[in-house]
């Protein structure tokens, strides 16, 4: 590593460097996934897999572009200024290997969120050194019913009567468990109720006695082969005073404010992977035959390209609106966050389920052109973090609805513009700030504002009409259940609606950014267009009232909404912009990013 603010992410005498110029370099050091002779393209990515290993140079190219500081807040000498800059630079990583993204540094990341959040300034300090000086930071995290653990075990800090703990206890399955210099340990240090039995500590592994925390080996897994996923066990290991992160008793607290931050990256990733996935169909869709045919000339081919294509862009939609929102939205971010880590890894997987159909006995290939379709078909469940990660998100987006029902819906105004822009200036990161629950819905304003503002001969009039509607039904089901009604809160029904709720706020984040292009208003006058700059001008495609029109259609078939079909032109266009992206070379993303 070359050290906190001398690397390449830092720019030179010019100012820092923009993030399109970030990813772009980033791109070009991973160089072209499918060229043969690329140490880190597809065929060196597939057999390190194969072993559960990381590609011989990969990490080395992310140590060289400074890959840690993008996880490290910019006042402690990092990258991090902006949670929706940080979703896009993952993406070049995830497009190649969930393994590498995540075990180099995104767990880092989601290890440190605690002490970004609420840890003391020599703590941050501290965090900010291990990763800017190129270690990991790893987390035990506490158990949780139905939570996403592989057994059930945790750890328990016990007063040493000198100030300090001892920590004892065991976690079977910790990501980078053996290589991780720094520690964020939830756990428990009391058998008080509710939420106040586990505290949060920071350790540094290396200022631990020796022998009194212990590697228990490594886990092999289905998905992420080649991230290491072992278990550490501690016996009395005496721990400072100072590792605590906040007061005792916050662990809860801390995870549920983690997790507000967390769940907004969750689309990024799911989609990077999904992406190459479409890459590779779309290629095996458009190969030419010996009597001039192709693949794509069956309906079914294409409709099933035009239906992944749209569930990357509404899920990018929501990867911008949870992210931003935390800028633009702290008070209300909550049930977008949670929304977004819901809704994106379903339309994902379900896109990923159809394009496994068009590429028949492609799906199984291990190895040469179709072998990375298997490899993201089966790094999805472990990069979206799992069923009972979605149950967990639905039980943070449930108790919100009632009160949104009574006080919000169709009352509330539209969000600012800002929460739309794909590339806008946002308010300072301040991790500190978001709600645990949300006092105002204006996401959802978004589609009641624009179901009474299109004319009815408008493509879009009936499916917002149509989304209204259903948030008008909404309304009634949650204004029904009494405040503290508990068991009405958790019912499968009241899961149902949840889903459902979450797929509206789907369509008002994609009707929110298609309305932004429309008006050509990305916010900060740079130059905008298909190479991912700095914005003020529309994407000419974004613009278009085509693919907005075929993804709302598309929502609606999900909720049952019975609708005429989408005018065809809608869908043609958006089979286009397939194609011209498979062979422009461009992601398929909201950005049309350039590949290497």
């Amino acid at each position: 590593m070359t050290g906190p603010g001398t690397g390449p992410g830092t720019g030179t005498g010019t100012g820092p460097e923009r993030p399109e110029e970030r990813i772009g370099r980033l791109e070009r050091a991973f160089g072209p996934l499918e060229e043969p002779g690329n140490p880190l393209g597809q065929d060196a990515l597939l057999a390190a897999d194969a072993r559960g290993e990381i590609p011989p140079g990969a990490e080395h190219v992310l140590d060289e572009q400074d890959f840690n500081a993008e996880f490290v807040p910019a006042p402690l000498g990092g990258r991090l200024d902006r949670l929706d800059v940080l979703g896009r630079v993952l993406r070049p990583v995830f497009r190649r290997d969930a393994s590498l993204g995540f075990g180099y540094g995104l767990n880092c990341f989601f290890s440190a969120v605690p002490v970004w959040t609420a840890g003391r300034a020599e703590q941050r300090h501290r965090a900010a050194r291990l990763l800017l000086g190129g270690d990991r930071i790893a987390v035990a995290r506490h158990e949780v019913a139905h939570g996403n653990d592989f057994v059930r075990d945790e750890f328990a800090a016990a007063p040493d009567g000198a100030g300090g703990f001892l920590l004892s206890g065991r976690k079977s399955v910790i990501a980078n468990a053996a290589r991780a210099a720094g520690l964020v340990v939830f756990a428990r240090t009391s058998d008080a109720p509710g939420g106040l039995s586990h505290s949060v500590l920071l350790l540094d592994r290396r200022e631990l006695p020796a022998g009194r925390l212990r590697h228990l080996g490594r886990h092999t897994t289905t998905g992420m082969r080649s991230a290491e996923f072992g278990g550490l066990e501690a016996v009395d290991c005496p721990v400072p005073g100072e590792a605590l992160i906040g007061g005792a008793g916050d662990g809860y607290e801390l995870s549920l404010r983690s997790s507000l931050v967390i769940r907004g990256l969750i689309p990024s990733i799911v989609l990077s992977g999904a992406d190459t996935a479409l890459r590779t169909v779309a290629g095996f869709a458009a190969r030419g035959r010996a009597d001039g045919r192709s693949p794509l000339d069956g309906r079914h081919v294409r409709s099933v390209l035009t239906g992944a294509f749209l569930d990357q862009l509404l899920s990018d939609c929501l990867a911008l609106v949870a992210t931003r929102a935390l800028h633009v939205l702290p008070r209300s971010m909550s049930a977008y966050a949670a929304a977004a880590a819901y809704v994106a890894p379903k339309l994902v997987a379900e896109s990923m389920d159809a394009l496994s159909a068009v590429l028949g006995e492609g799906t199984f290939a291990e190895d040469g052109r179709y072998g990375m379709f298997r490899k993201h078909l089966r790094d999805l469940p472990v990069t979206s973090l799992g069923h009972a990660g979605s149950a967990g998100r639905q039980v943070s987006i449930l108790p919100q609805l009632p009160f949104f029902a009574r006080h919000a819906w169709f009352s509330d105004p539209a969000p600012p513009p800002a929460l739309f822009r794909l590339h806008g200036p946002l308010p300072p990161l301040d991790l500190s700030s978001p709600a645990l629950l949300g006092g105002s819905d204006p996401l959802a304003a978004t589609l009641v504002e624009g179901a009474a503002g299109e004319p009815a001969d408008s493509p879009l009039y009936a499916p917002l009409t149509a989304l209204t509607g259903e948030l008008r039904e909404l309304r009634k089901e949650f204004a029904a259940i009494e405040p503290g009604d508990r068991a009405a809160l958790v019912s499968s029904y009241s899961f149902g609606l949840a889903d459902r709720y979450a797929l509206l706020l789907t369509a008002a984040a994609c009707l929110g950014v298609w309305r932004g292009q429309l008006h050509g208003d990305d916010g900060d006058g740079g130059s905008g267009g298909r190479d991912g700059g700095g914005g003020g001008r529309a994407d000419a495609f974004l613009a278009d009232p085509a693919w907005v029109t075929a993804a709302l259609h598309r929502l609606c078939h999900r909720l049952g909404l019975h609708l005429p079909p989408p005018p065809e032109e809608a869908g043609r266009r958006v089979v286009a912009e397939v194609l011209a992206r498979l062979h422009g070379r461009r992601s398929y993303d909201l950005y049309g990013t350039a590949l290497a």
